[in-house]
This record gives structure tokens, C-alpha cells and sequence, in this order.
């Protein structure tokens, strides 16, 4: 057995669901899938002493799961205030209309598809619910209106799936660029060498205990991929479904066709760098 601590980012081990920092509760949705690993991870954030919480990712339609995370709040004695949600993928927000009527809150995003209310979400606003500050953190290319929420009195950040508490994440191609990713991985590693941040509270996954390791490791990763498929096109692997074969052999082919979203987005990269 692999050692957590051995691992990129240094995953908390055991369960998933319950607490995870002074702050943060996650409600782990029913919907595990090779792309949703254990589940979506549904986050209810407040303040300790604070009878208002937030709700991050209600996650897919399932009345149960909406339920259940209501009924955690209510549990600590707190009502939901608002949802956010850090990008429209339906295992994050398909759920997010119902949890918004059942609670009565309004839904904020970055796509205003997704808004239930006037309100959306800038780059580097402060959101302030019952004493709780969450600033919003732009990291598109996962896709375009992906966001991270900075959680800094628990020195962490929700990063949806921008960044995942197992394995990486897709470039969702032509929605998802790489460039933007690539940006926005620097933007997560200047929060955690600036700004304090120790923890990651993925969108799938167990909790991350090094964000720096684990953003390094996102960087890293990805360099290697995309030389690995520079190489490939000079190898004559040409059409996306050909690299995906060359380059991901090792890879699970029920992920190949997720692989080949991001392999779309790394030829495009290269091509618009003169790469290839």
C-alpha cells in the first residue's frame, strides 16, 4: 500500500464525507464514476459560530443528495444563505435549480446560465455570508467559467475540478483551454507561496494536505503530457484518437475519450505556440 503522504498533494485518508476543516463540510453526492471518482464533492461552508452557511456544487439532480445536504446544515444549526457554484458541469450544478428551491437562495456562478438571481461572480470578489469570507479565484480551462473559491481562515481554497483530490483533471476541449489551465495552475501556486494556502478542497476526491505539492505536481504533469504529445506528432501520430492511443496506452481506455479532450486542447496549444 502507497503511503498517502508519499502521494501528490498528500490525500487525507479515510472517509470522505464529514468534516474537513474548521469551516468546510463535504456531503459526498451518490454519483461515482471513473470521471467523478468517489462522487461530487458538496461543500457547506460557514463560520463556527455563524447560523448562515454556503453551499458550493449542490452536484447532480438527486433529491436524496440535495436532502442530505440540507440536512447537515440544519443538523449544525445553520441555515443555507446561498449557492455557489465554480462551473456549470452537471455533476456540479445539474442539481443547483432544485437545491436553490428547496432552500429558497440564490444560485451565483461566473456563467450567467447558471445564476438564479441578479447576481453573478467577478475575479477577486469578496463574499462575505454570516462573518465567512470567500474570495473568488478566476481559474479558467478546466473550462471557461471555472472558479475557485479562497477559503483564508482555514488557509485553503475549493477548487472544483480544477484541481482533484485524486489523478489530474480534464482540459475540457474546445470549451477548456490550455493555455488559460496553465495560467490558472500558476494563479493556485501563488496562493499557496503568498497567501497561506495549505489545504485543497477538491470537487472530487479526499482532501489534499500539501496544495503547493499538489499544484506543482498539476504543473509538472502537464508539461510531461504535452511533450509527450509534441513527440508523438513528430513520431506521425496525427489525429487526436492516434496520440490518445500512443500516449495514454497506460490509462484506462474508459478514460480515453475524456484524454482525447485534452489532447485537443495540448495540439491546439502547440500549434498555436509553433510547435508543431
Amino acid at each position: 500500500m502507497t503511503d498517502a503522504a508519499a502521494l501528490p498533494g498528500q490525500p487525507r485518508g479515510g472517509v470522505l464525507s464529514g468534516p474537513a476543516t474548521a469551516r468546510a463540510v463535504n456531503v459526498l453526492a451518490p454519483n461515482a464514476s471513473p470521471m467523478t471518482l468517489d462522487g461530487t464533492n458538496t461543500w457547506v461552508v460557514s463560520e463556527p459560530d455563524s447560523d448562515l452557511a454556503v453551499v458550493i456544487d449542490p452536484g447532480p439532480l438527486d433529491e436524496g443528495h440535495l436532502t442530505r445536504v440540507i440536512g447537515t446544515a440544519e443538523k449544525a444549526g445553520k441555515r443555507i444563505a446561498l449557492t455557489l457554484l465554480t462551473h456549470g458541469h452537471p455533476d456540479h450544478a445539474e442539481g443547483a435549480a432544485r437545491f436553490a428551491e428547496l432552500t429558497r437562495t440564490h444560485v451565483r456562478a461566473l456563467d450567467p446560465a447558471l445564476r438564479l438571481g441578479d447576481e453573478g461572480l467577478g475575479p477577486g470578489e469578496v463574499i462575505e455570508v454570516g462573518g465567512l469570507e470567500l474570495r473568488v479565484v478566476p481559474t479558467p480551462g478546466h473550462t471557461a467559467d471555472s472558479l475557485c473559491f479562497h477559503l483564508p481562515a482555514d488557509q485553503a481554497v475549493l477548487t472544483g475540478d480544477t484541481v482533484l483530490g485524486r489523478g489530474t483533471t480534464v482540459v475540457a476541449h474546445p470549451d477548456g483551454r490550455l493555455g488559460d489551465y496553465l495560467d490558472s495552475l500558476r494563479r493556485l501556486r501563488s496562493l499557496t507561496v503568498d497567501d497561506g494556502v495549505h489545504t485543497i478542497l477538491p470537487g472530487h476526491g479526499p482532501v489534499l494536505e500539501d496544495a503547493q505539492g499538489a499544484v506543482e505536481y498539476y504543473l509538472a504533469h502537464r508539461a510531461h503530457r504535452l511533450a509527450q504529445v509534441e513527440t508523438a506528432v513528430e513520431n506521425g501520430y496525427r489525429t487526436p484518437s492516434e496520440v490518445v492511443a500512443h500516449v495514454y496506452a497506460d490509462v484506462d481506455r474508459a478514460l480515453w475519450p475524456a484524454a482525447e479532450l485534452s489532447v485537443r486542447a495540448q495540439l491546439e496549444y502547440l500549434e498555436e505556440h509553433g510547435l508543431i
